[in-house]
């Protein structure tokens, strides 16, 4: 597996890996955004953002171990800066919550809700 930085030619692959819409273009422009390759093509992407003090996982998706490994981008890039990483999930999304605690996040409780869902904060202090 290969992880690199995404550019524009990778949109469509995001798309078509996400679980919901989403504009990969502005992603891609907007968030520093990893994708994990294989011979099959991207298996799977992480986009992350810094403020507030913490580092921000704002989209991940793909196949649960491939998403497993990328989560270390975000924590690499906050290990160096000393700052926490955060991502909030849907709430009762029972197979990314045991992904993000087998890489080392801790459930912190209920998060925001979005749309009216539920989500569940977890955190990773460096």
């Amino acid at each position: 597996m290969n992880v690199r930085d995404a550019t524009d030619d990778d949109a469509e692959s995001l798309v078509a890996l996400a679980s919901d819409d989403i504009d990969a273009e502005r992603l891609i422009r907007d968030r520093t955004v990893r994708v994990a390759e294989t011979d099959d093509g991207v298996a799977g992407f992480v986009a992350f953002d810094t403020w507030r003090g913490a580092v921000h996982v704002t989209r991940f998706d793909g196949e649960s171990d491939v998403v497993g490994e990328l989560l270390s981008e975000p924590r690499s890039f906050a290990a160096g800066e000393s700052l926490p990483v955060e991502v909030v999930v849907p709430d009762g999304d029972e197979a990314f919550h045991e992904v993000l605690v087998d890489a080392g996040f801790e459930d912190e409780g209920e998060g925001p809700a979005f749309n009216g869902e539920e989500t569940r904060r977890f955190r990773c202090r460096p």
